[in-house]
């Protein structure tokens, strides 16, 4: 096997596996999209609590934090009569935003995700859905033209973002002035136990990739680049509207 250093979001980064006995070399953009490939059959039921031992590992190891309220949270944010153009990154499976996105008929949405694998389940939740588009790509280096949506939506990426700096700034860039960032995502600082969660198992899996930001640090983040924030802190988690 050829020896390859895929450039992730404006970062090399790699790490070992083995293969055919050997251990080969592992970039970050491998090592991300292999853990989400890995995780695609229990993905969903995690994040909504399907089962009983995804309602164990919330109540443990994130103190009761429900994503399928913050989701809500997260999608009122937008109207209901919503319809004008809107990207979503990363898009994931669409657990969370099928619903909504395909009652959105007169709006444009442009779903996005690195992981080739995400992307398949979302497509599928969306076929004959001709307003909306599903793409792969990198959050670092969108293809969009500057000032192009009116909303980009962000759920449970940043924390897997490896170049969050480079997220930040394109979402900012491909977004029209007054238009809104929405989303949410882990914080570190909230819970000791989720905070040795993320640094010991998620992020060496590399569902989660460090650096993390403090709610102090995020406010300072947003506060730079959008006009008016609103922010709210649930457990370990933070969901925000941001106006540009």
């Amino acid at each position: 096997m050829d020896r390859r250093s895929k450039k992730c979001c404006g970062r090399n980064i790699e790490n070992s596996i083995l293969k055919n006995g050997k251990k080969v070399k592992l970039d970050m953009a491998d090592k991300i999209q292999n853990a989400y490939e890995s995780s695609k059959h229990i993905y969903d039921d995690v994040l909504t609590q399907g089962n009983i031992f995804s309602k164990l590992y919330i109540k443990l190891f994130w103190n009761g934090t429900n994503d399928n309220d913050i989701a809500q949270k997260v999608l009122s944010y937008i109207p209901n009569d919503f319809s004008g153009n809107l990207l979503d990154v990363p898009v994931g499976t669409a657990v969370f935003t099928q619903h909504k996105w395909i009652a959105l008929k007169d709006a444009h949405i442009t779903c996005l995700d690195y992981s080739m694998d995400m992307l398949e389940q979302a497509k599928k939740r969306f076929d004959g859905y001709t307003h909306i588009k599903c793409i792969q790509g990198d959050v670092s280096n969108l293809k969009m033209n500057d000032e192009s949506y009116d909303i980009v939506v962000s759920m449970n990426g940043f924390h897997a973002f490896p170049n969050k700096k480079k997220a930040f700034q394109e979402t900012w860039r491909v977004l029209k002035p007054g238009g809104t960032f929405i989303g949410c995502f882990y914080i570190r600082g909230k819970s000791k136990r989720t905070d040795w969660l993320v640094n010991h198992i998620l992020s060496k899996k590399g569902w989660f990739t460090p650096p993390f930001q403090t709610e102090e640090k995020l406010r300072n983040i947003l506060k730079e680049m959008y006009k008016q924030i609103d922010l709210h802190i649930d457990g370990s988690m933070v969901y925000f509207c941001c106006t540009k």
